[in-house]
């Protein structure tokens, strides 16, 4: 970021402006990579925007943030992003779901014991982190690290937010996306298992003579004492793999 960030977008080109929206908008597309996808949002920050450097976080399922992406694969700047799990601008945007804007590093050891003197030493002067969120619900942020003390700010801000925003969008909908199939599974899977414990019912109760109920109570003794669910006791006696007297055996459901 030799010369800042602003009117960086502007000698870019709206061309590449233009590729880098087409991309960040295949999210809404089917079979993504995120993890490709935000290696690019983090090489559009340098090559679009001007910054010396950018990088990524996404919070896993516990709530801690992780490295995805950074705009190079040099080992401080992973190093730099790892840090920020602990402690850093990435970590109090994702906590507070506001951007944090830094000018001056060097000034900043207070805040970040260890975070900001490392920065210093690699040659990093400012720093913005912009959280991904919609609306109340932060699933990362974008780290974006300068040289000399010009802020991300202007059109470059913008652009910066509006790429984001979008990818952010997009990875919601993947998981959303793949929410509702896990569900659509489970649910499918609950109705065979029904099927299936029906036809071990009728089995067991044209075996033994029984009305249906007490088929089974006979099913879920024999699941209970033999430690498997019932789905799979049901399946097996609905295919012939398991014989009837074998559960008709056992007694004591309740």
């Amino acid at each position: 970021m030799s010369d800042g960030f602003a009117g960086s977008v502007a000698r870019s080109g709206e061309d590449e402006l233009l590729r880098a929206f087409v991309e960040m908008a295949d999210t809404l597309a089917d079979e993504y990579d995120v993890a490709h996808l935000l290696h690019r949002l983090a090489r559009y920050c340098v090559t679009l925007l001007g910054a010396s450097a950018a990088g990524l976080l996404l919070a896993d399922q516990r709530g801690n943030l992780e490295v995805i992406a950074s705009s190079e694969e040099s080992g401080r700047l992973r190093e730099l992003l790892r840090l920020q799990t602990e402690q850093g601008p990435c970590l109090d945007a994702y906590r507070s779901g506001e951007e944090v804007a830094v000018e001056d590093l060097a000034a900043q050891t207070g805040r970040w014991p260890r975070f900001a003197p490392e920065a210093t030493r690699a040659g990093f002067r400012s720093v913005r982190a912009l959280p991904m969120r919609l609306r109340s619900q932060v699933i990362g942020t974008l780290n974006v690290f300068g040289r000399d003390g010009t802020p991300l700010t202007g059109a470059a801000l913008s652009v910066a937010h509006a790429l984001t925003d979008v990818a952010t969008i997009g990875i919601l909908q993947e998981r959303a996306i793949r929410r509702r199939e896990l569900l659509t599974e489970q649910l499918q899977h609950a109705l065979n298992s029904r099927v299936v414990i029906e036809q071990a019912k009728g089995v067991l109760a044209h075996a033994g003579g029984l009305e249906m109920e007490a088929a089974f109570d006979r099913l879920r003794a024999y699941s209970r004492g033999s430690n498997q669910r019932l789905s799979e006791v049901a399946e097996a006696v609905a295919s012939s793999r398991l014989r009837p007297a074998q559960v008709l055996g056992e007694r004591g459901a309740n």
